[in-house]
């Protein structure tokens, strides 16, 4: 059976710094604490066992420095593997502004149906049925020779927050895990979910049925360096 691993990216901002919506049109690195955040991923996959067997992002230099420095510090040297499809969305002219100023451009109540339900507020270029579908797709992809392997993908807040939907039960992730926090946000987090009703935990990882994919798959698990936009 196949375990499928999605990390957000480090932090690109520091703590001095204006943190904005920073969406796939804008390319940043890593800061410190992104690398320690980056470093700290490989050392939970070390710990608890789940060495990737293979690795994914996105072609954005914050999910590739994320993902070759999580596998180096788990032990192993696999190759990142870029994929487009994983690449932040556009947040057209909300790139690069602050959250005061988003807000104040499209109001609050179009940022809580883009946090609670994923509808993208005026001026944003997102397609969820196609982000889905690309979930859906590739999902098939990893599960298809079932073989056990484990398969680690490093994206960004905007393509990981549709991840949920591969589990066939969007709504019931989203009654457990929150899918969203305020831009800038600092504070780590790890979901480890089962549908089936065994209760959830970092401990142990219990088994968890993708029935919209396949069988083959039995686990989630979301490991956040940073909280989801």
């Amino acid at each position: 059976m196949t375990t499928l691993i999605i990390a957000r990216h480090g932090n690109t901002f520091g703590p001095d710094d204006i943190v904005t919506y920073v969406g796939g049109r804008t390319d940043l690195p890593l800061v410190e604490k992104g690398v320690e955040q980056a470093k700290a991923i490989g050392r939970y996959l070390k710990d608890n066992r789940l060495i990737p067997d293979v690795v994914y992002s996105s072609t954005l230099q914050r999910t590739q420095e994320t993902a070759r420095i999580a596998v180096k510090e788990s032990g192993v040297t696999n190759p990142v593997f870029p994929l487009e499809i994983f690449n932040e969305i556009d947040y057209g002219p909300d790139e690069n502004q602050p959250a005061d100023k988003v807000k104040a451009r499209i109001g609050e109540e179009a940022l809580k149906h883009w946090e609670e339900e994923g509808l993208p507020p005026p001026g944003w270029m997102v397609d969820p049925v196609q982000i889905i579908k690309n979930w859906q797709g590739f999902a098939d992809q990893v599960c298809a020779h079932d073989d056990g392997e484990v398969a680690l993908v490093v994206t960004s807040n905007g393509i990981a927050r549709f991840a949920p939907y591969i589990t066939g039960d969007y709504e019931g992730f989203r009654e457990c895990f929150s899918p969203s926090s305020p831009p800038g946000a600092r504070h780590p987090h790890t979901h480890r979910r089962t549908l089936a009703g065994e209760g959830m935990g970092i401990e142990t990882l219990r088994p968890l049925r993708w029935t919209s994919v396949s069988d083959t798959i039995s686990s989630w698990l979301n490991i956040s360096s940073n909280a989801w936009l």
